[in-house]
């Protein structure tokens, strides 16, 4: 049924009259209003693109997730070349302070004196090495030889002209002796 059977010939001529150029659908529950076909399509568009701009920043979350995931391997393999580099470090620091006590210990060959030392159960802490003077003293009382051991002076031994009973007025061997051998050969 369409307007014009609807409202007679009389009112739809005033009405048509009225309008000019625009059409008038009437629903009859089969068509959509224009207005209603608009706001969905407006709707469609809007959606559309929404769906565009999330499939957008979608694939640029996955490329910074891509990117997240390199840089964590990266931030790991810093990590992991700082500790080795925090290691070295202490390693030196460990093997400084080791060879300036054997040093101090008046030790002959470090190489071999090391080889000798329970390394582990020497630690390194505050710049202090606990644990390294009881293995000194046992290995200077077991292998002296690796240790420069002072002789005492002045015993009188052979070479050593200082049997002066301690008497400083005497002078040192050494000049003693010479003043000896210049007073015989005076004598001759």
């Amino acid at each position: 049924m369409d307007l014009k059977e609807l409202l007679g010939e009389d009112l739809y001529s005033q009405v048509t009259e009225k309008l000019g150029d625009k059409k008038i659908m009437v629903d009859d529950g089969n068509l959509i209003p224009k207005s209603k076909f608009d706001q969905v399509n407006d709707d469609k568009k809007a959606y559309k693109g929404q769906v565009e701009k999330l499939k957008t920043d979608l694939e640029d979350v996955r490329k910074k997730a891509g990117e997240v995931e390199g840089l964590n391997t990266v931030i790991t393999e810093l990590k992991e070349t700082l500790e080795k580099k925090d290691k070295e470090i202490a390693d030196r620091e460990f093997n400084y302070s080791l060879d300036s006590a054997l040093k101090d210990a008046k030790c002959k060959n470090t190489k071999a004196l090391k080889a000798l030392l329970d390394m582990d159960s020497i630690k390194y802490q505050d710049g202090k090495l606990d644990g390294l003077e009881n293995q000194l003293n046992s290995l200077k009382e077991s292998d002296s030889y690796l240790f420069d051991i002072e002789m005492p002076g002045n015993t009188g031994g052979v070479g050593n002209f200082g049997r002066n009973n301690n008497n400083p007025t005497c002078g040192d061997s050494q000049s003693s002796f010479m003043e000896a051998i210049r007073n015989n050969s005076l004598r001759k």
